[in-house]
C-alpha cells in the first residue's frame, strides 16, 4: 500500500527503468493510432467521405472560370456566362456546408478518441508498480498526464479534422491539373521539390527535439514539485541555493530545447513560404509556351493557374499542422510510452499459503547509490506486533518498502505465506500487505468518497465505525454535511493531522493481514498518535502489525522489537529483553525514558 492512501504498492518484479518512464517507438505509434480510428471506425469513414465530397466541389470554381474563358474567347452567349457563374456560387456554398460538416463530425471523433486517449493513459498510470512511479518522479508522469494529453487531445479535436480536410483538397486539386494537362501537372509537381526537400529536413530533426523539449519540461515540474514539497527539509538543512542552481540548470535545458525546436521552425517555414509561388509561376510560364503553340487553350492554362494557387491554401494548412503533428506525435509516444512500462503482477500468481512473513538473505541497493541493507534474515509470525528501531539511515524504510513489495530486494527473498510480495497481484496484495506512510493524500471529493477508495462497498456504518477507530469521528461530524462534504481547495480544507486519520480510516476498511507502518501518526500529537496506535491495535487484533517506531511507546507496546543499524538487522527480541541485554536498544530506551522525550528517527 503506498503513501497511506489505502491503494497498491505491489510490483511484479519488473525490470529497472532506469528512473525513467518509457518512449514509444514510432511503429508503437502508428498501431496505436491505427488502433483509436478503428475503435471508432465508422465515424472516421464519415469523416473522410464529408472531406472528400468537399474537396470535390471546390474543384469546380477553376474549371467553370476556365470554361467561361474559352466560352467569352469563342464568341459565346451572356446567357452560358450567367449559368457557369451561378454554379460556382453553388459549388462554393456546397463546399462551405460540407467542409463545416466534415469539421463538426471531425470533432466529435477527435473528442471521443482524446476519452479513449485519457482513460487509456489512467488505466496504465493505475496499473504501474509504485517502484516504477517513484524512481521516474512524479513531475514525468504529471507532465505526461496534463500536458501532453493535452497535447494530443488538440491534435485530435482540432488539428486530425482540420489536417484531413486540407489532404483531401490538396490530392483533388493535384489531380484536376492533370486532368487538365498532364504536362500541366508534372510542371506543377515538379516545382514542389522545394518544399518536399525542406520538408524532409525538417522530418528528420523534429521527433527528436519535440521528444527532447518534453523531456527538459518533466524535469523542470519534477525539480519544482521535489523542491515546493520538501521545502522544509531544504529550508533544514540550507539547501536552498542547490536547488535554486538545480532549477537554474533544468530551466536552461528547457530553454535550449525550445530554441531548438524555435530554430527547426524558423528555417522550414520560410524556405516553404518563398516556394510557394514557384508552382504557379512554372505553369503559367510553361502553359504560355505550350498556348502559344495551340498546345493548350487559354481557359485551361488560367484554371491549371487558379488550381495550383488553391493548392497554396491546403499545403500551406498542411504544412502548418506537420509542425504540430511532431510536437502532438512526441507527447502521444511519451503518452503511449506507459503501455512499455513494467507493469504490476497479472492475475493468476499463486496464493499465500498464510499470513508469515520470511525476510531471508536480503540485500538492496538504490539506483546510482550503495547497497542500504545487508544480508537481513527476520521472520514476522502472523498476528504479531513488530516495532522496528533505529538511527536515521539504518534501512528501515527501505525494510518497510520491501516488506510491502514496492520494491522487489536486490538478492535473497521477502515472501509472505511462501510466495513473494512482490510477485502478488495487485488486488491481492491489497488484501495481503498495507504500508502507510506520513505522506498522506485528500482527494478531491467528499469525505465518503476519500473513504470508499479502499472499499467501495462500504456502508455509512462501516465509514463511521472506520473514523471512530481512529479518533475523526467527532470532527467529521461537526463537519456541514458530514460525509457528504466535499474535501479540497474548494471545500472544507484537512490539516495534516486530519489527513493523517482520513488515510488510516482507509486502512481500517481495508481490513489487510498486514500492516506496516511508517511514520503514519508523525503529523499527530503525541497524545493522540498513541490513541491512534492502540485504537488501531485494538481494531485490527489478530492481524500483523509492523511499525518503523519513531516514538519508542510503540516499541515498549509491541510483541517484538527489531533493530535496524547500518543495513543489518542487530537485536530481535521483546523490549524487556533488550533493555535486560543491554545493547543500542537499551541505550536507546535509556536515552528516550530519561529525557521523557520521544528519539525521533527520521526515515531513510
Amino acid at each position: 500500500m503506498t503513501a497511506g492512501t489505502a491503494g497498491t504498492a505491489g510490483t511484479a518484479g519488473a525490470a529497472d527503468t532506469g528512473g525513467r518512464l518509457p518512449i514509444a517507438e514510432p511503429v508503437d505509434v502508428r498501431r496505436a493510432a491505427v488502433r483509436l480510428v478503428r475503435a471508432d471506425g465508422r465515424a472516421f469513414t464519415a469523416v473522410l467521405v464529408l472531406n472528400a465530397l468537399a474537396a470535390g466541389t471546390g474543384l469546380a470554381g477553376p474549371w467553370l472560370l476556365g470554361r467561361i474563358v474559352d466560352h467569352v474567347r469563342a464568341g459565346g452567349g451572356v446567357g452560358a456566362v450567367d449559368r457557369m457563374a451561378l454554379a460556382i456560387v453553388v459549388c462554393a456554398l456546397a463546399q462551405l456546408l460540407l467542409a463545416r460538416w466534415a469539421r463538426y463530425v471531425g470533432h466529435r471523433f477527435g473528442e471521443r478518441t482524446l476519452a479513449r486517449v485519457r482513460e487509456e493513459f489512467v488505466d496504465r498510470a493505475l496499473a504501474l508498480p509504485a517502484s516504477v512511479v517513484e524512481r521516474a518522479g512524479t513531475g514525468d508522469l504529471t507532465t505526461r498526464g496534463t500536458a501532453d494529453v493535452a497535447t494530443v487531445g488538440t491534435t485530435l479535436r482540432d488539428v486530425g479534422p482540420e489536417l484531413l480536410v486540407c489532404v483531401a483538397q490538396a490530392l483533388f486539386v493535384l489531380v484536376a491539373v492533370f486532368l487538365l494537362d498532364p504536362l500541366l501537372g508534372a510542371v506543377g509537381v515538379l516545382a514542389l521539390t522545394p518544399i518536399w526537400v525542406a520538408l524532409r529536413w525538417y522530418l528528420r530533426r523534429a521527433r527528436d527535439g519535440y521528444l527532447a523539449e518534453g523531456a527538459a519540461g518533466s524535469e523542470v515540474a519534477e525539480i519544482l514539485a521535489a523542491t515546493a514539497s520538501g521545502a522544509r527539509t531544504v529550508e533544514a538543512f540550507r539547501l536552498a541555493g542547490r536547488r535554486v542552481a538545480a532549477s537554474r540548470d533544468a530551466l536552461e535545458t528547457a530553454r535550449r530545447a525550445r530554441l531548438y525546436t524555435l530554430f527547426l521552425r524558423t528555417v522550414f517555414f520560410p524556405a516553404v513560404e518563398v516556394s510557394y509561388i514557384l508552382p504557379v509561376a512554372g505553369v503559367l510560364l510553361v502553359g504560355g509556351v505550350l498556348h502559344a503553340r495551340g498546345a493548350v487553350t487559354l481557359g485551361a492554362v488560367v484554371a491549371a493557374a487558379l488550381y495550383l494557387r488553391q493548392f497554396t491554401e491546403p499545403l500551406d494548412q498542411i504544412l502548418m499542422h506537420v509542425e504540430q503533428l511532431q510536437s502532438s506525435g512526441a507527447s502521444f509516444a511519451r503518452v503511449e510510452g506507459l503501455a512499455r512500462a513494467p507493469r504490476a503482477a497479472a492475475a493468476g500468481s499463486p496464493a499465500p499459503a498464510d499470513d508469515r512473513i520470511d525476510v531471508t538473505g536480503v540485500h538492496y541497493a538504490y539506483d546510482h547509490g550503495g547497497e542500504v541493507l545487508h544480508g537481513v534474515d527476520l521472520t514476522v509470525r502472523p498476528g504479531e506486533r513488530l516495532a522496528v528501531v533505529g538511527p536515521s539511515g539504518a534501512g528501515k524504510t527501505t525494510l518497510s518498502r520491501l516488506l510491502a513489495g514496492v520494491d522487489a530486494p536486490g538478492a535473497g527473498s521477502v515472501t509472505v505465506g511462501g510466495v513473494p510480495v512482490a510477485g502478488l497481484e495487485p488486488e491481492r496484495l491489497r488484501r495481503q500487505v498495507v504500508l502507510v506512510t506520513q505522506e498522506h493524500h485528500v482527494f478531491l471529493g467528499t469525505v465518503r468518497d476519500n473513504l470508499r477508495i479502499a472499499e467501495p462497498a462500504a456502508t455509512d456504518e462501516r465509514l463511521w465505525a472506520a473514523l471512530a477507530a481512529v479518533g475523526a469521528d467527532a470532527w467529521v461530524a461537526e463537519l456541514p454535511d458530514g460525509l457528504d462534504t466535499e474535501l479540497g481547495p474548494d471545500g472544507c480544507r484537512t490539516d495534516g493531522s486530519r489527513a493523517q486519520q482520513l488515510a488510516l480510516a482507509r486502512v481500517v476498511l481495508a481490513d489487510p493481514h498486514t500492516l506496516i507502518l511508517d511514520e503514519a501518526t508523525a503529523l499527530l500529537d503525541p497524545a493522540t498518535a498513541r490513541h491512534t496506535e492502540r485504537a488501531l491495535a485494538a481494531v485490527l487484533e489478530g492481524r500483523t502489525v509492523i511499525a518503523i517506531a519513531h516514538r519508542l511507546h510503540t516499541a515498549h507496546d509491541a510483541d517484538r522489537v527489531a533493530v535496524m543499524e547500518n543495513g543489518r538487522l542487530t537485536e530481535l527480541g521483546t523490549h524487556e529483553e533488550l533493555v535486560a541485554a543491554g545493547g543500542a536498544y537499551a541505550a536507546l530506551w535509556r536515552t528516550w525514558h530519561g529525557d521523557g522525550a520521544a528519539v525521533s528517527s527520521q526515515g531513510d
